[in-house]
């Protein structure tokens, strides 16, 4: 694909999160039933729901493109799905392993948040008005889950480091 204008870049962009969130929702479940604390395992589960909705906007957002709505394999995500996938793998203590999993889910928390900041503000210039509202509802999403991933890690953390007392 060529890459000539900012339209192209925006659909170029729109196919790899459009990828990403296919990934993970594949990728969630699994860490659900790795996650030792229900709260955890419920988190993931309920941005599992959102992320379905979010994969029903961004097929929205596409309309806006006037092109197919096609994924293109985003590496960035199949990267840190590997990342996970292989902690995971890892003999760990329950608590370490959840203090794991929130990192490791708040690293793809902020490639979404970046992904998404970017496609709004490009949708924005391009006068893309509803990928704008649908790409922006999905930014608000993954803002909130790494607010929620950030105040479990609170607890989860130090429970995780006093057993290691």
């Amino acid at each position: 694909m060529s890459l000539d204008n900012l339209a192209d870049a925006f659909y170029d962009e729109l196919r790899d999160i459009y990828h990403a969130e296919k990934q993970l929702l594949k990728a969630l479940p699994k860490m659900a039933k790795k996650a030792s604390k229900e709260t955890l395992a419920e988190a993931f589960r309920e941005h599992l729901k959102e992320t379905e909705e979010q994969v029903k906007r961004v097929e929205k957002a596409f309309e806006d493109t006037g092109k197919a709505a096609r994924a293109k394999k985003c590496e960035a995500m199949a990267g840190l799905i590997q990342e996970a996938s292989e902690t995971m793998k890892e003999d760990a203590d329950p608590e370490v392993m959840d203090a794991f999993l929130i990192g490791l889910a708040q690293k793809v928390e902020h490639y979404e948040i970046a992904t998404y900041g970017t496609l709004c503000t490009w949708a924005k210039l391009l006068g893309y008005k509803n990928a704008h509202s649908l790409l922006g509802d999905n930014l608000s999403e993954e803002g909130a889950a790494d607010k929620k991933l950030t105040k479990l890690a609170k607890r989860i953390n130090v429970t995780a480091m006093a057993d290691a007392s």
